[in-house]
């Protein structure tokens, strides 16, 4: 429960840094909502990840970040007609170099607006192997789907209260420094898989 106070107070944080006066109004007109999507061209994108990447960690890990493929994934991507894409982080990563996690990220973002396309950024996700750990990942395991995909927190942050002050960084660090970036469209807090 706490996690998800805190996942709440951080969307106040994140709106707080665009500029919007919560205090007052915490929510959006529905007009002022309608307002910013009519400036939007028509959406159009995937959740991406590289095709040399079994997950969010070798996305975004120095040892695997690859600006050249991405590249080359993202101009078929912009004549295919995408103009939007959905990215996921993994606080891992800016636990081991919060600085060079932005660098690529800023990279990544380089990239995807060379091609016309804006980025929505998921900070938390809640989907799969609840067990991430940095560097090498496992290969992919054929006819299973996201075989290598991981949770961000993974189960032992989201057991510890002990690593909330750590999330808060990731967040605050994050959004410090992209949320006024034009070539983010919006941020993802936490995806979540919901089980019926």
């Amino acid at each position: 429960m706490r996690l998800v106070q805190f996942a709440a107070a951080f969307l106040f944080f994140v709106l707080q840094l665009g500029g919007r006066d919560l205090a007052a109004r915490p929510r959006w007109t529905e007009r002022e909502a309608v307002g910013w999507y009519a400036k939007q061209p028509w959406l159009v994108g995937v959740n991406y990840i590289p095709s040399d990447a079994i997950n969010q960690l070798e996305m975004f890990q120095a040892a695997t970040f690859n600006p050249t493929l991405i590249d080359k994934e993202l101009a078929l991507a912009e004549k295919a007609g995408m103009n939007t894409l959905r990215v996921f982080l993994q606080d891992q990563l800016w636990q081991e170099d919060p600085q060079g996690l932005k660098d690529r990220l800023d990279s990544f973002l380089g990239l995807a607006s060379s091609h016309g396309m804006k980025t929505i950024l998921v900070l938390f996700d809640s989907c799969w192997d609840p067990d991430p750990k940095p560097g090498p990942q496992h290969p992919p395991i054929p006819g299973v789907h996201n075989s290598g995909w991981v949770q961000s927190p993974g189960r032992r942050e989201l057991m510890d209260q002990a690593f909330e002050p750590a999330l808060e960084a990731y967040v605050e660090g994050l959004v410090g420094t992209f949320a006024a970036d034009d070539r983010v469209l919006g941020w993802d807090i936490w995806n979540s898989r919901i089980m019926a």
